[in-house]
């Protein structure tokens, strides 16, 4: 399923990189989770952001989730994904397609497409801090250092994957995402979070 498009609207930085991070089992895995990385921001959030570029980029909003606003994103991306997934690289939406989404997003209980997209942050700043194996909320700090021990001992890397691998998990560390300060999202976002993941985790695939 591919990760929900927010082109012209507040990215997630770093949080971005955690989420592609809890996907990756293996070093199969953390490939693709980088290459996701590098796709452009027309069909995918920001990655990891330079400390210039991350203190320009506006703060997540956070609020406290509830059940109706996690089902309505995950309903309203559903239907959005056909639209974005059209969208040029690198290119900003029209005011056509801008109208869709706001539609979408009014037609699945939110206030606009704005009020959507915080959900979608709030949402995926807690999936962020998710251990894979156990689906249980760790902390993206955990989730970081967890990937670089199974980077170092992966046997099956070469030498220059595992050094760009490691290069950019401890460039992660360096600027984690805020820390959750709703801690009930945390128990909402466990309750869907194999759909969560499969809507925002950043995986491609259906």
């Amino acid at each position: 399923m591919r990760e929900i498009v927010r082109p012209v609207f507040a990215a997630l930085g770093v949080a971005c990189l955690a989420i592609a991070v809890t996907a990756a089992s293996s070093s199969g895995a953390y490939a693709q989770a980088k290459q996701q990385q590098m796709a452009p921001q027309a069909k995918q959030p920001a990655q990891a952001a330079p400390p210039a570029q991350q203190e320009q980029m506006p703060p997540i909003k956070q609020i406290a989730l509830t059940d109706k606003q996690v089902d309505g994103a995950l309903a309203a991306a559903k239907e959005m994904d056909p639209i974005t997934a059209k969208l040029p690289e690198n290119a900003q939406p029209d005011q056509k397609v801008i109208a869709q989404l706001e539609g979408i997003a009014k037609k699945n209980g939110f206030a606009s497409y704005d009020e959507y997209n915080n959900v979608v942050d709030n949402i995926s700043l807690v999936l962020g801090g998710f251990d894979p194996q156990t689906k249980k909320y760790v902390g993206p700090e955990a989730v970081l250092k967890a990937q670089i021990a199974q980077v170092q001992s992966d046997k099956q890397m070469s030498a220059k994957d595992k050094k760009n691998a490691l290069a950019d998990l401890n460039e992660a560390l360096k600027w984690p995402p805020p820390a959750v300060e709703n801690k009930g999202n945390i128990e909402l976002v466990t309750k869907s979070y194999d759909k969560l993941m499969e809507e925002f985790g950043g995986s491609d695939e259906n």
